[in-house]
């Protein structure tokens, strides 16, 4: 089977930048939020990033990401457009792409501040809150 290259205009707003480190993540659901679980960062952009675990996860699903951004320069706009909590990155899976390796190449989207209150995302993220004073 023959690759077409793609030519014409560039469909995302931000510029990915490759970049390879290791993240932790928690899955935003009863069963899951209790778990540190581990992967790699692929590639990060504004909006973004692309990431490799283990662990399958669902379209859709809510995600509290970690990982090194202040070694990035692209995360200065970012710190100020999305979600963050506890020091980690809030984003919600776009995408997902089994590996012959039984690992997941996952597509995350940042929430944006302006998105955190849209219906389908408030729950979401309440429930982090609600965690949070459990532990206490």
């Amino acid at each position: 089977m023959k690759k077409t290259t793609y030519k014409g205009q560039e469909r995302r707003q931000f510029v990915r930048l490759d970049y390879t480190a290791p993240l932790a993540y928690k899955v935003c659901k009863k069963k899951t939020i209790s778990t540190l679980l581990s992967g790699y960062t692929a590639n990060v952009s504004q909006s973004g990033l692309l990431c490799n675990i283990k662990d399958k996860v669902k379209k859709d699903d809510i995600i509290w990401l970690s990982f090194d951004r202040a070694t990035l320069g692209v995360c200065a706009e970012l710190e100020k457009r999305s979600l963050v909590y506890q020091s980690g990155v809030i984003g919600k899976v776009v995408r997902i792409e089994r590996k012959k390796d039984h690992t997941y190449n996952v597509g995350v989207q940042f929430i944006t501040r302006e998105e955190k209150n849209l219906t389908n995302i408030y729950p979401k993220i309440h429930f982090l809150e609600e965690f949070k004073e459990q532990k206490i």
